[in-house]
Order: C-alpha cells, then sequence, then structure tokens
C-alpha cells in the first residue's frame, strides 16, 4: 500500500511539473536571463562610472591642497620681502592648479580653476617686474583657492 501511495505521489508531482512547464514558454526564461544580464551590466557600468567620479576628485582636491600649501608658502616669501622665491613657489602653484583642470571635462569648477590660474599669473607677473601685491589680494586668492576645495 505504501508503495502504490508513492507512485501515485510520484506521477501527481510529474503531471503537477509538467502542467507548470508546459503553460511557461522556453522564451521566457531566456528574456529574464537576458533582462538580467543587462541589468547587471548597468549596475557595473554605474558603479565603474561613480569609482572614477571619485578618483577624478581626489586627484582634483590632492592637486588643490598642494597648491594652496605651495600658495601659503609664497605668501610667506612675500611677506618676507623675498619675491625671487615667491615667484618661484607661484610657478609651482600655477603648474599645480593647471595639472588639476588636464583631463576633466568643461564645466564650472574647470573654468573656476583657470579663472584662478589666470589671476595667479598676474600677480606673478606682479613680482616679476617689481610691482607690490597687497595682501589683502594674496588672501582673496587664498579664499578662492579654500572656496574650490569646499566644492
Amino acid at each position: 500500500m505504501a508503495k502504490f501511495l508513492t507512485v501515485l505521489i510520484l506521477l501527481a508531482g510529474a503531471f503537477a511539473a509538467g502542467y507548470y512547464f508546459g503553460q511557461r514558454p522556453v522564451g521566457t526564461l531566456q528574456r529574464s536571463v537576458a533582462d538580467l544580464q543587462q541589468s547587471l551590466k548597468d549596475v557595473s557600468r554605474n558603479v565603474m562610472d561613480t569609482t572614477l567620479g571619485i578618483e577624478r576628485d581626489l586627484r582634483r582636491r590632492q592637486g588643490l591642497v598642494d597648491a594652496k600649501s605651495r600658495f601659503v608658502q609664497a605668501k610667506v616669501h612675500v611677506i618676507d620681502r623675498n619675491y625671487g622665491e615667491a615667484e618661484k613657489e607661484l610657478t609651482g602653484v600655477i603648474e599645480a592648479v593647471e595639472a588639476t583642470t588636464k583631463g576633466t571635462n568643461a564645466d564650472n569648477t574647470t573654468a573656476s580653476l583657470r579663472d584662478l590660474a589666470e589671476a595667479l599669473r598676474e600677480v606673478k607677473s606682479e613680482l616679476k617686474t617689481g610691482k607690490p601685491v597687497s595682501l589683502k589680494k594674496l588672501d582673496e586668492l587664498q579664499q578662492r583657492m579654500d572656496q574650490q576645495l569646499n566644492k
């Protein structure tokens, strides 16, 4: 009797499974797998874009921190009236600021960094010609760098 019930349950299970899978075409499973693959590609692309964005932002911030430290050193040289050394430091600052804009898309941040580099060039040319540079102007440039770092 137990064997008969076991065989009957197995036949009913096989019939139910056949009926269930018969109602679903094979293409449904293939579409589900294709949709899953596409969503996985989209997620991995988004992760890569986010990672690259974070890396670019980190490089930009590191360049600005380096530029700011050199700018503070140049400011100290201006206060000490050591204009030759201040000019050398400003050259390094300009190079560091320009390096942060290389390889990036043109947007508001890069445009403001290029404006900052141009203002630094003006200060450098004033130092080169021997004109006095006001500390107020240097403080203003330092605040602009701080604003860029806070973005």
